[in-house]
Parts: structure tokens; sequence; C-alpha cells
């Protein structure tokens, strides 16, 4: 995945580059963009920024729940260690795309409080985002690979749920401890994708403001 952080850093840099600097990429202070242009950028942020928002909502509190609850621990590790990259990788391109169209068609020059504070949070998904595909990600799998190791020298990890770990990691001061590495890791990447997806959620609720139906 070393090329979608690359990809990821340069789409990052030019969000940026377009919310301070809108005019070097075409912008027009006047407000006198093509309104077909204008529609194309709207469309462009809201399914961005809905299939970020829908996929954070899935993995965080829905599909990640039932597939641990329903499969092997081992092997729900190793699927997750699959999806985790990419998933990360998914919303860092919608959000660094949802922040390039929203800084363009609100210039941080000309925007109200309002619109800056958007900026924020949308930057702020993406950097949350950022920070788990870059550095807890990684992190996370090599120590879970690490606790497979123990627990398979155990003849554990092919059930079900905590409850065969916990009781050994009683009498096996190894897995203890890498439990404990791991669980503290596993956390500041949850916390992070907590982040993630409140600074997407507040902004949901921006967008809702804006709706006519």
């Amino acid at each position: 995945m070393a090329w979608m952080t690359r990809f990821l850093t340069a789409v990052a840099f030019l969000a940026i580059g377009v919310i301070f600097s809108p005019e070097t990429f075409g912008s027009k202070s006047d407000g006198q963009n093509s309104p077909v242009f204008i529609s194309v950028l709207k469309l462009a942020h809201l399914l961005c920024f809905s299939t970020a928002w829908g996929a954070a909502l899935w993995v965080t509190f829905i599909g990640g729940i039932i597939m641990f609850k329903h499969l092997p621990r081992h092997q729900f590790g190793n699927l997750q260690s699959k999806m985790f990259p990419a998933y990360f990788s998914m919303v860092g391109v919608c959000c660094a795309v949802a922040v390039g169209s929203f800084g363009y068609l609100h210039p941080w020059k000309t925007s109200g409080a309002a619109e800056k504070y958007q900026l924020g949070f949308l930057l702020a998904a993406f950097a949350f985002n950022l920070s788990n595909l870059i550095i807890f990600t990684p992190m996370t799998i090599e120590m879970m690979k690490q606790r497979h190791k123990i627990e398979r020298e155990a003849n554990i990890g092919e059930e079900v749920g905590w409850t065969k770990n916990q009781q050994e990691a009683k009498k096996n001061p190894k897995l203890a401890a890498m439990n404990k590495k791991f669980g503290m890791i596993h956390g500041l990447s949850s916390l992070a994708n907590i982040m993630s997806f409140g600074s997407l959620a507040i902004h949901s609720w921006y967008l809702a403001g804006k709706l006519n139906l």
C-alpha cells in the first residue's frame, strides 16, 4: 500500500492548495464559474462525503461487530488486516476529494466562519484516516501477527470470542503483555477512526441545513 500512501499525500497537498489558493486552479472570486462545473464539484463533494461517511458507519458499528461475533478470532483478524488498509485508503481519498471540492466552492479568503469550520472538520477526518493508514494500522497488524503466533503455540485462536484468550493470558505472561500492547495500539486506531467519523457526522449536519426538500 506504499503507492496509496504516496498518492494520498499528493492529493492532500493538492486539496490544501485548493483551499488556500483556489485562484490557482481557476476559481473566480466574483462567483462567475461555469454552472455546470459548479454542479460537478457539488456532486463530487456529495458522493465522496456520503461514501466516506457510509463506509465509516458500516465498518465501525455494523460490519466489524457482526464479523467479530460470528468468525473464528484468527480468521476475523486476518480478514481485518486485509480490509482495513483498503478501507482507510478509500475513505482517505473520498475525504481528500471532499476537502478539495468544498475548498474550491468556498475559498478560504472569502468564506464565512461556518464554512471555515467545515473545512476544518473535513481536514480532520482526512488526517485521522491518514494517521490510521500510515501509522496505526501497520502497527496493529504486526502486533496481531505476533499475538496469533503466541496463541497458536497455546492451541487457541480458532474459537469465536475472547474467552480462551483471557483464560490463557492469566497463566501466560507473554500473551498478557502482548494483549496489553495490542490493546493500546488498537485503541488509538479506534479512537482515530471514531474522531474521523465524528468529524464527518458534523459535516452531515451542516449539509442537512443546506438542503431544500
